[in-house]
């Protein structure tokens, strides 16, 4: 979608670029908290796959149990994952809430955007969230020439009961979106806009945000523009409307929109 050049706020002026203010985020604050959100995902999966592997040993009497093959049912899987979300999303929140807390419901920058927005965005936002997919997908499309894009979570779901689906796709399109808003079109934004003006803010978080979902995509470069438009659209919603909320709405709507396509895929491979 293009927007005219006005639809964007002006950048912010040198002498609050260039002033040490305290209390706000930093880039290098909010790469920290980035990173601790994904390393969390990396302990908390650890953790949660020890504990599985106790209680299955418990219950069924075994001196030893193979954890990875384990962890690799796709029940368990999928609620490792679920259990991975959840760890790691109550930990970067509650750091985010206790560094910044006179930021959390400040609507714009350096404010993080916990604000009420006007219905309007709302509602544009699931109509973002449901179309900038299909055309970033269409594009992932042509760069790919007919290669597929393999994700985690289709593997992880493809024999998962329907129980542990319905539970998997709330977390992926729930949690994520919420941490991943206040990471991205929050603290890191915010950070970026107190140095550069506000295009280049948008497209610098925009990268990031598409960079670190590579491992999920195998490392395959061709998916990057689709999360970069994405990442894009969802900081102009959050700029926008003053609240970090719409971009949580579309992110949770693209991400429930890839989750029901894949599992509609996976019931009719044909």
């Amino acid at each position: 979608m293009d927007a005219p050049s006005h639809s964007l706020p002006p950048a912010l002026p040198p002498t609050f670029a260039a002033s040490p203010l305290p209390g706000l985020p930093g880039i290098g604050g909010a790469l920290g908290l980035i990173a601790l959100y994904f390393a969390m995902q990396v302990v908390t999966g650890f953790v949660a796959a020890l504990l599985l592997g106790f209680g299955y040993r418990l219950l069924h009497g075994a001196t030893s149990v193979d954890l990875r093959a384990l962890v690799a049912r796709p029940d368990i899987s999928s609620a490792v994952v679920i259990v991975t979300l959840c760890g790691a999303a109550l930990v970067t929140l509650w750091v985010a809430r206790a560094r910044w807390p006179r930021l959390w419901a400040q609507a714009q920058p350096p404010g993080f955007g916990f604000a009420t927005p006007a219905l309007a965005y709302c509602i544009a936002a699931v109509v973002l969230g449901l179309v900038v997919p299909l055309v970033g997908g269409k594009l992932t499309e042509l760069l790919a020439h007919g290669h597929a894009v393999p994700q985690d979570v289709k593997q992880l779901g493809g024999g998962a009961g329907t129980g542990f689906r319905i539970a998997l796709t709330l977390a992926v399109a729930s949690i994520g979106p919420l941490v991943e808003e206040l990471l991205f079109r929050g603290v890191l934004l915010s950070a970026l806009l107190r140095r550069l003006r506000t295009a280049w803010a948008v497209l610098a978080s925009a990268a990031l945000f598409a960079l670190v979902h590579l491992p999920d995509l195998h490392w395959l470069w061709y998916a990057l523009p689709n999360l970069a438009l994405l990442g894009v659209v969802l900081a102009w919603l959050r700029l926008r409307s003053g609240s970090l909320w719409p971009a949580v709405i579309a992110h949770a709507s693209n991400n429930l929109l890839a989750m029901l396509a894949l599992f509609a895929s996976l019931a009719h491979p044909g």
